[in-house]
């Protein structure tokens, strides 16, 4: 339950906007170069260089079960520090388009709808209103697994070796 009115990010997948706290976004990138490790997931593109650190790279749309669209000038990586497990993790993951950063008070969110919803609701912190439009909040922690955490973590390390230094 969101008590506080905070800072959200907002993006998009296909014709959905979803909002993820601003604490937890550390960079908004370009798409480049994104190194392929051979051996991840399918909605795992690979890894960037952010700064020299070798990134893990998640495509969210696959994530989350929407077709494969090809990159586009306003497609971004949206590189995020998360806690999983306990341990702070940074990833990146691909959205169709960035757009700005708003704040959404308490009292325009609700919690998730528990039927005839699309999206896990497990992955949801609630569903903001903002006018007309409706934001789905994510639980960016809860939407990557220790599992993920672990694969992100090999793919790291494989691509450490693989990416110019």
């Amino acid at each position: 339950m969101i008590t506080e009115t905070s800072q959200y990010m907002t993006f998009k997948l296909g014709n959905e906007l979803f909002a993820i706290a601003v604490a937890q976004v550390r960079e908004v990138l370009e798409v480049s170069q994104i190194t392929r490790v051979p051996t991840a997931p399918r909605y795992m593109r690979g890894v960037v260089n952010v700064r020299g650190q070798a990134t893990p790279v998640v495509d969210l749309r696959l994530k989350f079960g929407l077709s494969e669209v090809p990159d586009t000038v306003h497609t971004r990586i949206i590189v995020m520090e998360l806690e999983i497990d306990g341990e702070a993790t940074v990833l990146g993951g691909v959205a169709d388009s960035v757009h700005e950063v708003i704040e959404i008070e308490p009292a325009n969110i609700n919690p998730p709808p528990r039927i005839a919803m699309r999206w896990r609701t497990d992955f949801i912190q609630g569903m903001g209103k903002r006018g007309d439009d409706f934001i789905i909040i994510l639980d960016v922690n809860a939407v990557f697994s220790s599992e993920e955490a672990a694969l992100a973590g090999e793919a790291t390390a494989q691509a450490g070796e693989l990416l110019p230094a």
